[in-house]
């Protein structure tokens, strides 16, 4: 059986890297992966998607409307933007954090005003406040592995030795942060 993560965010926080970071350990566990990765207009501000889709054998990357399993949202808007990908029984993670679009900015639109009230009243939703808890961890950039963090604990992955995919592929000085960031958002959705 093969599940599908899209991970959906805006350019910045760390999308690309938690999608990688789940695709190695996922790779390393014995799974087919495939991963695919959207991104929006600009380097950063622009909405950027992770796809990452695992099982026994895996033939595409991508996600299909209503195919996706797990959604986690590292932004309130870009939650909203891509529901139509999750399934009608699959879970929403959305992480309780606003950024607002180019367009919001410019006033051509205006940021939803109860995001999280429409995202809960479709489908079975999990509201993290991943700045919160990467703040009090000390370094607020940290919240795209809380945000890791809550995938894992939701897709059962808890024993992939996440220590290790995290120690090979962030700098020295950032490695011990970012594994208490993954392990506080595993306890966020718990």
């Amino acid at each position: 059986m093969v599940k599908s993560i899209l991970l959906a965010g805006v350019g910045g926080q760390g999308t690309i890297l938690a999608g990688k970071l789940l695709t190695q350990g996922l790779l390393e566990a014995g799974y087919d992966v495939k991963m695919s990765e959207i991104l929006g207009m600009s380097q950063r501000g622009g909405d950027v998607t992770s796809q990452v889709r695992f099982g026994e054998k895996v033939y595409s990357p991508v996600i299909e409307k209503g195919g996706a399993d797990l959604i986690v949202a590292f932004e309130k808007m870009e939650a909203l933007r891509n529901l139509v990908y999750l399934k009608k029984d699959g879970i929403c993670v959305v992480n309780d954090y606003k950024i607002p679009s180019m367009p919001i900015l410019m006033g051509d639109r205006e940021y939803p005003e109860d995001a999280i009230g429409e995202i809960e009243s479709h489908v079975e939703t999990k509201v993290v406040n991943a700045h919160e808890i990467a703040e009090a961890l000390g370094n607020g950039k940290v919240m795209n592995m809380v945000l890791l963090g809550t995938a894992i604990y939701l897709l059962d992955l808890g024993n992939i030795d996440w220590e290790k995919i995290i120690r090979e592929s962030v700098k020295k000085d950032f490695v011990d942060i970012n594994i208490k960031a993954v392990k506080s958002g595993m306890d966020a959705v718990r």
